[in-house]
């Protein structure tokens, strides 16, 4: 099946093709089958929750238990069948279960995913990024197909009588409506789950990765380590501002799906107007070591938080289908300049003993607790700001604006990392 880097980047490619193909949708379906914003919390958690239990059992247990790509076949079967279900799923209690089942044993295959690859690569250093960005193409590449999906196609005239061009026009300026685009959305889950299974048969063919053994000395609790570190106050504010980075990050899945269609962007275009963020964000990567180098962690870090408070306020005061298109190009600065920052300076400011237990210690923020909180702050801030079924998007989408433009201000006034620590070369 090709050669061993790739077979690599067609695992990453599924790996997140499966979370980008359910996860701007589901904030407009959920309430369309009746759930409460209290329910909707919970499904929408089951993912943080799942980051929790990921950063004791996928590296204190699976992966000294497990060959990994065993446990990424099995973990991807059975979270495979649980998120497909959900496209015959109606039942809260029911969609609760399986998107919790799905979540358990997906978030843990993430860091499996970059294990089986730091393993059989030759030279990491050098083909790492590489293999990972196909990562981000593949969550890109999910939203694309529903274009087509969510298009009306009853009022798409047939191919024979208008020719190519006007029949592929209708077909990209017309979007199902109502219970129509809902019907059609739970076709992400099948997306979603079809890849999963993809790749469980192609995680038999992967490189066989054994499982780590104990090291010696080591600390079979190393969150416990992890939470030393903040005894440092350099560590202790940058743990305050991912927190609430993570949240304000979450909070845009949160509303785009709903905002974008209140400025007019057709439904079949929202999750590819979406995807601007990570073509942007593939695009800023390539430079950020260069942004890195001349303005410092703490600098760069301000711009991509303040990146959210741009965004957020450009959603509030420009309600209009081109700003809203055009400001997602932000969301390459928010998470390259603050996200993929923080884990290259935990890399770089930490040794070696500490950094996998520093780097899961910010992980968790990112992946759960903030979006923990997201999901249940966000959901009530937009009922509270909603009257007779309206949302008055102005006032709403400046609080996480705000949020954004506190927590930049914080990290700059008070994030004042060491000089220099271990071959670290930027400024602080």
């Amino acid at each position: 099946m090709g050669s061993v880097k790739a077979r690599l980047s067609l695992m990453m490619f599924l790996e997140f093709f499966i979370w980008g193909a359910w996860l701007p949708l589901i904030f407009g379906y959920l309430p369309s089958l009746g759930y409460s914003s209290g329910q909707q919390s919970w499904i929408l958690n089951a993912f943080a929750i799942a980051s929790l239990t990921a950063m004791f059992f996928s590296t204190q247990f699976a992966d000294r238990k497990f060959a990994a790509q065993r446990f990424l076949s099995f973990s991807h079967l059975v979270g495979g069948v649980a998120i497909l279900s959900l496209f015959w799923v109606r039942d809260f209690h029911t969609f609760l279960r399986c998107m919790l089942v799905h979540s358990l044993f997906y978030v843990p295959t993430i860091s499996i995913t970059n294990s089986i690859a730091f393993a059989s690569l030759k030279d990491a250093q050098q083909d790492f990024g590489r293999v990972r960005l196909w990562g981000t193409i593949g969550w890109i590449a999910a939203s694309w197909p529903f274009v087509f999906v969510l298009a009306d196609w009853d009022k798409v005239p047939a191919l024979s009588e208008v020719g190519f061009t006007s029949w592929l026009g209708a077909a990209l300026g017309t979007a199902k409506t109502g219970e129509a685009l809902m019907a059609a959305t739970r076709y992400t889950f099948v997306a979603a789950g079809v890849a999963s299974l993809l790749l469980a048969l192609l995680a038999l063919r992967l490189p066989h990765t054994p499982p780590k053994p104990w090291s010696a000395g080591g600390n079979s609790l190393a969150w416990l380590d992890a939470m030393k570190l903040l005894r440092h106050p350099f560590v202790l504010v940058l743990f305050i501002v991912t927190f609430f980075d993570a949240a304000v990050h979450q909070g845009y899945f949160v509303f785009a799906n709903d905002y974008l269609q209140h400025v007019g962007i057709p439904a079949n275009w929202v999750m590819p107007v979406m995807s601007i963020g990570q073509l942007a964000e593939i695009g800023t990567m390539a430079f950020l070591g260069g942004v890195l180098a001349k303005l410092g962690w703490r600098t760069t870090m301000t711009l991509g938080v303040l990146g959210h408070a741009l965004r957020f306020g450009t959603f509030a005061l420009l309600p209009e289908p081109v700003p809203a298109v055009l400001v997602n190009v932000l969301h390459g600065i928010c998470y390259a300049f603050f996200f993929a920052t923080v884990y290259i300076f935990v890399d770089e400011h930490f040794p070696k003993d500490a950094r996998s237990s520093a780097q899961g210690l910010f992980n968790f923020l990112i992946l759960g607790a903030g979006p923990f909180v997201a999901n249940i702050v966000w959901l009530d801030l937009k009922a509270y700001y909603t009257v007779d079924g309206t949302v008055d998007y102005s006032k709403l989408m400046l609080v996480p604006s705000g949020v954004a433009f506190c927590a930049a201000l914080f990290l700059f006034l008070f994030f004042r990392p060491p000089q220099r620590v271990a071959g670290a070369s930027a400024k602080a």
